[in-house]
């Protein structure tokens, strides 16, 4: 059984970048830490700032984007997507983080040029061009892969209804561009005449999310609040998150590595499996099959993990005679593991027990241990291996 870090985002008053900063601040992120990722950036005329305030009787945090006042016209307010990719690209900040923001305002640059039917290099950013809506999004990227979670789940999302006031006048909530970024992910109203999910907020959840679900079984370790700026008499405007620990049993994400062979000496097939073994094949195993021409031929398979792809390929194409080697993905799905030792009358002999959501279900000696014990008791190995596999079954199964 696996154990994940997760993080759940309880979207029922909607979600924005600031909300998701002001989250992960009150959960435990420190706020210093975002100012110092941010210097990062070739951005300067603002303050990050954060402090403590109530909603509905809730202890949160607010995060604000303070923003100074220009001596003159900020011909940066407008950012097209070419300007903001370079910012963040020439930035000190960790690649990750560098190539993460870079996909979330990419996102936002295409649904913004199906909008105006044009392309994204031609796109400027209005109100996600500005100083705080970069600083939300690299600052939430930033604050989120410093979490080191495994899994993102978040709710549904509350948009709100109404109508919001934009650069190109009144539109309906959500906005347009708020409104392509939400396809595929489930939304909802309560009847709240305000924009609850924004576009950045949108954006971020919509990127990190794996699922949109109810919250997953897990063990919650912390949680924060994120205020939103508005007052919501009906509610509290927040955003929850939740980090905690989840234990899944999921496949194993493997690749498989094949070739054909018609054209060598047969005792050489030992050696190449032992070559791929000691590389670190998880499974090697030979299938006589059939190929044109009615020519009779072996094909090797070699189950591994997807880093060892390439030495493992290499291996077949210096030491068989292939021309070449085919590769796919697969999953796999196994027992937890365990050994056990049994005392039988034989000697100890070590038991692989299985398991399957906490039930046993399978026992199994050890060949090696049956096979030693057979020569020191001088019995077959069959007779020691019988005997043992029924204690086992009888001790675990029964």
């Amino acid at each position: 059984m696996k154990t994940f870090r997760t993080a759940y985002f309880d979207c029922y008053s909607g979600i924005s970048g600031d909300m998701i900063l002001g989250a992960l601040v009150d959960l435990g992120v420190n706020i210093k830490d975002i100012r110092k990722a941010l210097k990062e950036l070739s951005l300067t005329g603002y303050k990050l700032q954060a402090k403590k305030v109530q909603r509905n009787g809730l202890s949160c945090t607010q995060i604000t984007v303070a923003i100074e006042k220009p001596k003159h016209h900020d011909s940066n307010s407008h950012r097209s997507f070419t300007n903001i990719r370079r910012l963040i690209e020439q930035s000190g900040l960790p690649a990750k983080v560098k190539s993460n923001s870079v996909e979330i305002f990419k996102r936002i640059a295409k649904v913004e040029a199906r909008i105006h039917n044009t392309t994204i290099e031609k796109i400027h950013f209005h109100e996600v061009g500005g100083i705080d809506s970069i600083v939300d999004i690299v600052g939430g990227v930033w604050a989120i892969e410093s979490l080191k979670l495994d899994k993102i789940y978040s709710s549904a999302l509350n948009v709100g209804e109404g109508f919001v006031d934009c650069a190109h006048g009144r539109l309906p909530v959500p906005a347009p561009a708020t409104l392509k970024l939400l396809k595929g992910i489930p939304v909802f109203s309560t009847g709240v005449k305000t924009e609850l999910t924004t576009p950045t907020g949108a954006a971020l959840i919509g990127f990190y999310a794996s699922k949109f679900q109810s919250m997953p079984e897990m063990t919650i370790t912390e949680d924060g609040y994120g205020a939103g700026s508005r007052i919501i008499p009906s509610m509290p405007n927040l955003l929850r998150v939740m980090v905690g620990k989840m234990s899944l049993k999921e496949p194993d994400s493997l690749v498989m590595i094949e070739t054909n062979i018609d054209d060598m000496n047969p005792e050489i097939f030992d050696a190449v499996m032992e070559s791929l073994f000691k590389a670190g094949a998880l499974d090697v195993y030979f299938s006589s099959i059939i190929m044109k021409k009615s020519r009779p031929a072996t094909k090797i398979s070699v189950l591994a993990e997807k880093q060892e792809r390439e030495i493992l390929s290499k291996i077949l194409l210096r030491e068989t005679t292939s021309f070449g080697v085919r590769f796919y993905d697969v999953g796999r799905l196994t027992l937890e593991r365990e050994m056990q030792k049994l005392k039988t009358a034989y000697g100890i002999i070590k038991i692989k027990i299985g398991s399957l959501d906490g039930e046993t279900v399978q026992a199994t000696p050890e060949f090696e241990d049956c096979r030693n014990a057979a020569r020191k008791n001088k019995v077959s190995v069959k007779k020691v291996y019988d005997d043992v596999l029924a204690m086992a079954q009888k001790k675990w199964l029964a």
